[in-house]
């Protein structure tokens, strides 16, 4: 490491950065042969474009190839730090570029995300002048966050998270690179170390190298690697070096991002789809990445009303029971009761008949507006309302046999007859069918 002098200062996963394409690890899917991206990068062609994909995935090392290969100035900023201002100044910077030494500019915004729409909308007028190149980086769908006029200037591409033998291949590129890497410390590493480093980095790059940086900070020369007679013998990255720094490593969760909804989407699915295993690994995904317990209660109780409704009553009373047992009991042994009603809503029998029947009822009351409510269909609590025929007509169903009032009719007048209610074979829901076909088929009754 001391060979690298005052460069060792710097972390390795920033020494690392690939300086080429043919450098560049993972996204095979934008830039293999023949696609549009490599393509770009490989003639020097600039346009404007936003990167979306997971932390290390290599968004910012993009940005920068780019910009080498169109030997365009490059100019980052961050817009967790930067305002309109820093958009000013690197216009300014821009046109003297493009003044004095006939180039082209390319502004690289990471997490343009968090840039609102007025900031954004800063941008627009030079990239219509062709003063700037704009390439944003985001981790969220640029759909919902970048606005509309800034995305139709900007082709987006989508990053995936390396896969473990991408990080695998980058780590052992760092062991044996003396000029930027770890080489020169004649670094070996134990059979599984590099990949247990990467399982914890997540697919994250940048992640992976710091780990493996921070592990060769803790390697001592006590377990080294057999040398030639006459060498030094090299130190070496155990199971143990590797495991102590992946402990702490992470699943990728953003708890208000699209990893949130996308999880949350895929337990929702998986328990819809009465499959109990693919729940549970949603449920433990979501927990794992930090989400708060209660919301994946509150969800729960929804799952239990919008896909089991009363095919099985119990599954409602269950999720709340559980919501309650993790408010009393707190983790983990709440978060337990949370995974006994997951598992109990998939493999409960499934309806929707209600969830159904409401949006066709609600439907209804914004067609038709604000109808009266039938005079038979009223109360009268006081002489007034009696006397103007509040109440009158209105048949007791627990005065009629089987405590149905048959043919009696409970909508507003001007509307038509409306089923929207229909129980599906499944369940409680056979029974409350079968019951419901018996009073409609009762003499008197408009079936």
């Amino acid at each position: 490491m001391s060979a690298l002098g005052r460069d060792a200062l710097r972390p390795l996963a920033d020494r690392m950065r690939p300086r080429t394409l043919k450098e560049f690890i993972g996204q095979p899917h934008i830039l293999g042969p023949g696609k549009p991206l490599s393509a770009s990068i490989a003639a020097g062609q600039l346009h404007s474009l936003i990167f979306w994909g997971p932390p290390g995935s290599g968004k910012t090392t993009l940005a920068r190839l780019i910009a080498q290969a169109s030997k365009a100035q490059f100019i980052a900023l961050s817009a967790v730090m930067a305002g309109v201002k820093d958009i000013r100044a690197a216009v300014e910077t821009a046109r003297a570029v493009r003044a004095q030494e006939s180039r082209p500019t390319l502004l690289f915004l990471d997490e343009v995300h968090r840039f609102n729409k007025a900031q954004q909308d800063t941008f627009l007028p030079f990239l219509e002048d062709g003063t700037l190149t704009f390439v944003g980086a985001t981790t969220e769908n640029p759909s919902f966050e970048v606005v509309s006029a800034l995305l139709s200037r900007a082709r987006v591409y989508v990053l995936r998270a390396l896969s473990v033998a991408d990080l695998v291949t980058l780590e052992q590129a760092a062991l044996v690179d003396t000029e930027r890497g770890l080489g020169g410390a004649q670094l070996a590493a134990e059979p599984g170390a590099l990949e247990l480093i990467a399982r914890a980095a997540d697919g994250d790059a940048r992640r992976a190298l710091n780990m493996l940086e921070l592990a060769a900070g803790l390697i001592e020369a006590e377990t080294p690697v057999p040398a030639p007679q006459g060498t030094a013998a090299a130190p070496r990255l155990t199971l143990a070096a590797a495991q102590e720094v992946a402990s702490g490593g992470y699943r990728r969760f953003d708890k208000g991002g699209e990893q949130f909804y996308d999880q949350i989407s895929a337990l929702h699915k998986a328990v819809r789809g009465s499959d109990p295993d693919g729940a549970l690994y949603w449920l433990c995904r979501m927990l794992d990445g930090g989400c708060d317990p209660r919301y994946i209660a509150r969800r729960a109780a929804r799952m239990a009303a919008e896909d089991i409704g009363l095919a099985d009553p119990r599954a409602l009373a269950l999720a709340l029971d559980a919501w309650e047992a993790y408010e009393r009991s707190g983790s983990p042994e709440g978060e337990l009761a949370l995974a006994t009603a997951v598992v109990y809503l998939a493999c409960a029998p499934k309806s929707n008949a209600v969830y159904v029947a409401m949006d066709e009822a609600m439907a209804d009351v914004r067609e038709f507006g604000t109808l009266e409510v039938p005079l038979r269909l009223r109360n009268a609590p006081t002489r007034l309302m009696k006397e103007l025929g509040y109440g009158r007509g209105y048949r007791y169903a627990h005065d009629e046999p089987d405590a149905f009032a048959a043919g009696e009719r409970y909508l507003p007048e001007g509307m038509p007859d409306r089923r929207y209610y229909r129980p599906v074979p499944r369940g409680l829901e056979i029974k409350i069918g079968e019951a419901l076909a018996r009073l409609r088929a009762a003499p008197g009754s408009k079936g």
